[in-house]
């Protein structure tokens, strides 16, 4: 009898880091298993960093990353490859993850072929469609067309549910971003600046939204705030966007205590991470991860998709407003009370046994057998 298939398909370095914690955990049962993992390159370099850090290779890369493609050209090829590969490895089911256009993309080719998706991180939500621009529609989308939901909370879970998505097609699993720090920090013991007695912030800030004024406007919040403590350590991994690296180093380039480095593969960034005294980000994913390790998060943005870490005390919204940055940043970094009241907040994002949860779920729907191995509880 034929394998069981599962494909899964990643575009960008949170897909890699957030799909990889599911593709090892199917990878165990591979007597029953096929598993077949799908690069798009969306993310060229950044991607196959994150992959290798799990031990992990794509079997099919499309290769579609080019410079300066438009939303509408990266949709297009995407849609041509990936049909392409359904056809040859004739998947039971796809996997994408989050709201790239890699994971719209993947959901509607598997829609053509009638072919169930799963979505993984289902259910997140801001109020207009447009922020963040093109994710939120995607994530909307895909939910059109998902056969399994993997909601990572509740507060997601609620989401689809008003939007009258299947309620036995939803499954509260935890965050797998959460599985995938839990992973590296375990296995990774090389450390983050040990020679170094300072605090360390750490800025990393990338999205759209985000480019041009704003950027300038977060890069200035920043120097005010290493200029003003004597006894932070300013990191700023800069991402590969030649847009965003030019703000940050025409504002930042050679101010004392501070450093410009290169995007670190993502072992080394979750140690980075768990050095770190204050996080502040416009990323989703550092969102859910700083809380493992206690550490309070502001969030460079006007909306956020992941409340449940506001609501939990772990993060706040501070927007991209200069005063308002240093202002919170300055807040925590000279009352330990307010510190510890957000270093101790209880994450939301769940106990590192998504993965887990997802496998069973799935193979479970599709009638083949695996231990639940009590992970509900």
């Amino acid at each position: 009898m034929a394998k069981f298939k599962a494909v899964f398909v990643v575009g960008t370095r949170p897909d890699a880091i957030k799909t990889a914690p599911v593709v090892l955990e199917f990878q165990r049962f591979a007597d029953s298993v096929d598993t077949v993992l799908v690069s798009t390159g969306q993310h060229r370099e950044m991607l196959d960093q994150a992959l290798g850090a799990f031990g992990l290779h794509a079997t099919d890369d499309l290769g579609l990353m080019r410079h300066g493609q438009s939303l509408a050209e990266l949709t297009s090829s995407a849609l041509v490859g990936l049909d392409a590969v359904f056809e040859l490895h004739r998947p039971d089911v796809v996997f994408a993850q989050g709201d790239t256009t890699t994971t719209f993309v993947a959901g509607l080719s598997a829609f053509y072929r009638q072919t169930p998706f799963a979505h993984i991180e289902a259910g997140l939500r801001t109020d207009t469609v447009f922020d963040p621009f093109p994710e939120e529609f995607n994530r909307r989308a895909v939910s059109l067309f998902a056969d399994l939901h993997f909601a990572p909370t509740q507060w997601a879970a609620d989401n689809l549910a008003r939007e009258n998505v299947q309620r036995d097609s939803v499954f509260v699993t935890g965050n797998t971003g959460i599985d995938a720090v839990r992973l590296i920090a375990a296995s990774e013991k090389r450390a983050w600046y040990a020679n170094r007695s300072e605090r360390v912030v750490l800025l990393t800030t990338h999205r759209r939204e985000n480019w041009g004024e704003p950027q300038q406007r977060i890069a200035e919040a920043a120097k005010r705030i290493v200029t003003a403590f004597d006894d932070v350590l300013l990191v700023v991994p800069m991402h590969k966007n030649p847009q965003v690296r030019e703000v940050l180093s025409s504002v930042l380039g050679g101010l004392p205590r501070t450093e410009l480095i290169e995007p670190p593969d993502y072992a080394e960034f979750v140690k980075l991470l768990e050095r770190s005294t204050l996080v502040l980000t416009d990323s989703g994913g550092i969102q859910e991860e700083a809380p493992t390790f206690g550490v309070p998060v502001l969030v460079l943005r006007e909306t956020t998709e992941r409340p449940e870490g506001v609501h939990a005390g772990t993060a706040k919204l501070v927007g991209t407003d200069e005063d308002a940055i240093v202002l919170e940043a300055t807040r925590l970094l000279s009352s330990s009370e307010d510190y510890s009241r957000m270093a101790k907040a209880l994450s939301p994002y769940g106990d590192g046994r998504a993965a887990c949860r997802i496998r069973w779920a799935t193979l479970d729907r599709f009638g083949v057998t695996s231990p639940q191995e009590s992970m509900w509880t």
